[in-house]
């Protein structure tokens, strides 16, 4: 993300996510809360071992998988992130590279930690239609409804 955003809390949490891998998952238990809340379109969860659970099963699933902010909204409560997530199906065409577009709204606790981390994105566009079998039938959908 360029530039930095201005608040440290969010700066932190944005650094950790760009450089984040399976050899340094454990750098996220240095921005959640112990008792952090997590959810996407496929998970909900709390606690900061179920939400480590998710990003390690993401690079089980995904091959170069990295994400790349794009804006940040601060205040005082939080912020609301969009980013880019990159990354190649491990077993369908695994040398197609994918792209999904998302959003993060973050809360944070009384000492700077995630307490509150839910990720907005379109789970039918950005991953479905992309798929054999289902993703033709999403694209015709989409087609038929527009």
């Amino acid at each position: 993300m360029n530039p930095t955003p201005p608040d440290e809390r969010v700066a932190r949490a944005v650094a950790v996510f760009e450089h984040l891998s399976r050899e340094n998952l454990a750098s996220l238990a240095g921005v959640y809360a112990a008792n952090a809340y997590f959810r996407d379109p496929f998970n909900e969860v709390r606690g900061f071992p179920a939400i480590e659970e998710i990003f390690d099963d993401m690079f089980t699933r995904l091959a170069d998988c990295r994400f790349e902010f794009v804006d940040a909204v601060c205040d005082e409560g939080g912020a609301l992130l969009t980013w880019d997530m990159h990354f190649r199906f491990r077993s369908y065409r695994p040398d197609a590279p994918q792209v999904i577009h998302g959003a993060s709204h973050l809360k944070f606790d009384h000492a700077g930690r995630i307490a509150y981390h839910r990720d907005y994105w379109d789970a039918a566009d950005e991953l479905y239609a992309k798929l054999p079998l289902i993703g033709p039938v999403m694209r015709y959908l989409k087609r038929r409804l527009a």
